[in-house]
């Protein structure tokens, strides 16, 4: 109690104190709004040699987002297509270092970190290579591709001693931070439930990627695109749609899920759910994929020291009809209030049980003779007579990141931070195993139709 005194207090400016209205009937006009604070703070020592390995989507704007910070220098690219190694000469020079080996990368002794934004399935691996290579890694959510991945992980950044961070990029975002703050102090009360979802509806949203005319085994090394030894005749929608496919990605749990996992649990401090249950369908985007374009997770978090027990319930709806192209939302549902997050900014409403109970309005008063009805209603307002000097609602209030606020670009200053003072990274292996885990865990739900049982300090299926 002390600490959310002392925290009320310095929040005052925010009128936190009084219960804020119902969130169902509340217009954005009457939503009082702040600026978060904010300022890139960054140290620039010596520089830091980076490669990409994988220049697709997000590869290509990775490179954008880690030029913008002051002694990033870009020095390699790995992809397996040309085309892209091509792209990657005309933006970034022809002093880049292009390759379609990984390993050519791994070798270079100029080369301090790598940031791996391959298809899922070769996250583990190039993560390991890299760090036996002592170079700092940057892998992009999820962490793994199957859930038996994760330890390897974890112990071989534990025995290098290389820095690992995942690219869930919430983790860093200073509006959950700010949220974090708020939820520390109890002011939406025991939380109990919390629905997250990321719908959309379009071609792209959905992974139907636009395709180069010049797709074919000549322009990309095929076979080296297969973990394992593979007679699989060319495809070029298993290489440039590898997220509709398991063999490659890992479906919408793992490519959307994990992002409101991830800043689920760095909100909470939490290890994970216990018990996963997910179904799903593959409603309309019949193009060949295996994975579901629709999907739905439960997940029960038991009580710790750090929360409360709580649900969390999970959406994904790639044809979702919505008024937006593409739509995502979390709300964190506590017995005092509701925390109501957009992608960098975030809703506070409060609305307290008061100390008496209702009466009257959809109650079974009226249904007793009016005699009865008088002699209950003084008796009731003997009782509790503070029922008659209610206090007026205050009103939400929304935090929201400066105009331009881009929480990819902290996630990386964050991680170059660690890179040249050795600090711990803000997302290592096992925050990001406990992200991933939870996820790839729906998918293991939704193919073998069972709820899946997870130890989530043990990190291990039960």
């Amino acid at each position: 109690m002390k600490n959310r005194r002392k925290f009320l207090k310095q929040f005052a400016a925010a009128s936190l104190a009084a219960p804020l209205a119902s969130y169902a009937a509340i217009s954005d006009e009457e939503i009082q709004k702040r600026i978060i604070p904010y300022e890139k703070n960054y140290s620039a020592f010596d520089d830091i040699h980076v490669a990409i390995i994988g220049f697709g989507i997000m590869g290509s704007r990775n490179a954008k987002t880690i030029l913008q910070i002051p002694g990033i220098k870009l020095k390699a690219v790995c992809d397996l297509y040309k085309g892209r190694l091509e792209r990657a000469k005309e933006l970034y020079g022809n002093d880049l270092f292009v390759t379609q080996s990984y390993q050519d990368v791994l070798n270079r002794s100029d080369i301090d970190a790598v940031i791996i934004c391959t298809s899922d399935q070769w996250h583990d691996k190039i993560s390991i290579d890299a760090m036996r290579k002592r170079k700092a890694v940057y892998c992009e959510k999820p962490m793994v591709h199957q859930l038996n991945q994760g330890w390897e992980v974890i112990n071989v950044q534990k025995q290098t001693g290389v820095l690992l961070q995942v690219g869930s990029q919430r983790v860093s975002s200073i509006a959950y931070a700010e949220a974090k703050k708020f939820y520390k102090a109890g002011e939406i009360g025991q939380l109990n439930c919390i629905e997250a979802s990321f719908d959309r509806h379009t071609a792209l949203g959905a992974w139907q990627y636009t395709m180069p005319p010049d797709a074919s085994a000549d322009t990309i090394v095929w076979k080296k695109y297969f973990k394992s030894s593979s007679n699989l005749p060319f495809d070029a929608k298993r290489f440039f749609w590898w997220r509709n496919y398991k063999e490659y990605g890992t479906g919408v749990a793992g490519d959307l899920f994990v992002h409101l996992l991830s800043g689920i649990h760095f909100l909470t401090d939490s290890t994970g759910p216990s018990r996963i249950f997910a179904t799903g369908d593959l409603s309309y985007w019949k193009d060949g994929r295996n994975v579901p374009d629709v999907m739905t997770g439960v997940m029960e978090y038991k009580a710790t020291k750090e929360h409360s027990a709580f649900q969390v319930l999970l959406k994904v709806n790639l044809a979702s009809g919505a008024e937006k192209v593409e739509s995502g939302k979390v709300k964190f549902y506590g017995t005092e209030g509701v925390f109501d997050f957009g992608w960098n900014d975030f809703t506070i409403y409060r609305n307290k049980f008061p100390s008496f109970p209702n009466i009257g309005g959809w109650d079974a008063l009226d249904t007793y003779p009016e005699a009865m009805q008088r002699e209950i209603m003084k008796s009731y307002k003997q009782k509790y007579p503070q029922s008659e000097g209610l206090q007026a609602d205050a009103k939400p209030i929304r935090f929201m990141a400066p105009e331009g606020y881009d929480d990819r670009f902290d996630h990386f200053v964050n991680f170059f931070e660690s890179v040249r003072n050795g600090k711990p990274v803000v997302e290592d292996a096992s925050f990001g195993f406990r992200a991933a885990a939870p996820c790839l865990a729906c998918n293991e739900s939704y193919f073998q139709r069972k709820v899946i049982n997870w130890d989530p300090v043990r990190m291990k299926l039960i």
